[in-house]
């Protein structure tokens, strides 16, 4: 086996090194100061409450509700999910979830909301629950979103 040759760094040259490294930063532009007391409170507050409550107003004015045409409630089994390998029960707990609510509702797409989802892995990997209570809707669109129903 061939030996392999390590360089060796003195410590001197690595100061060196952080020392540019340092002076380079240094080269940041600086900001004028200003000071508060120069702006009036009314034009300041109004300024920025006027640029933010605008751009809020059209995002509420361009969101449409979703019109939710079915609504159903269901109690999903996932004891088959703990056939297999034991580090996998929540992972395919998952998958039967997703499943079962193709089974039943044939959506074009399925969302599991967040809730459902830490429901699911709350006791880690390898103990998801036998049964879980699950709300669906679906809308106009075919999107079937799911919650935890309670």
């Amino acid at each position: 086996m061939a030996k392999k040759k390590s360089k060796e760094i003195s410590l001197d040259e690595l100061e060196e090194e952080l020392v540019e490294e340092e002076e380079e930063e240094e080269s940041i532009e600086e900001i004028d100061e200003f000071s508060i007391e120069e702006i009036p409170e009314e034009e300041e507050i109004s300024e920025i409450f006027e640029e933010e409550l605008e751009g809020y107003e059209e995002e509420v004015e361009e969101a449409p509700e979703a019109e939710i045409i079915d609504e159903r409630i269901y109690i999903v089994p996932l004891a088959k999910a703990r056939r297999g390998p034991r580090n996998k029960y929540s992972k395919k707990a998952v998958r039967y979830l997703r499943e079962y609510m193709e089974r039943h509702f044939k959506p074009e797409s399925l969302v599991i909301s967040q809730e459902v989802n830490e429901a699911i892995w709350a006791r880690g990997i390898q103990k998801p629950p036998r049964k879980i209570k699950i709300r669906a809707t679906k809308n106009i669109d075919g999107l079937v979103v799911c919650y935890l129903a309670k």
